[in-house]
């Protein structure tokens, strides 16, 4: 278990994680198809995606979460 000061970092690197696994994969199968290399090119893939999307949600999710504030309602 993780602190709670812990968890906008643990939730950027769960969250980029998740959605560069499925971004990859897809982009790999469109790219590739299904052929032999198809698991370890994803894979590959992935962990440079992964290793990209990490620091990015860090930076970019409080922009969006104040984005997001002004384009809302309260109430």
């Amino acid at each position: 278990m993780f602190p709670a000061r812990f968890a906008p970092i643990l939730f950027g690197f769960l969250l980029s994680g998740m959605m560069s696994f499925l971004v990859s994969g897809l982009s790999t199968l469109r790219a590739l198809g299904l052929d032999a290399n198809f698991v370890h090119a994803w894979m590959g893939i992935w962990a440079i995606s992964w290793a990209m999307a990490f620091p990015v949600v860090l930076i970019v999710a409080p922009i969006t979460r104040r984005l997001v504030a002004r384009l809302v309602t309260k109430g």
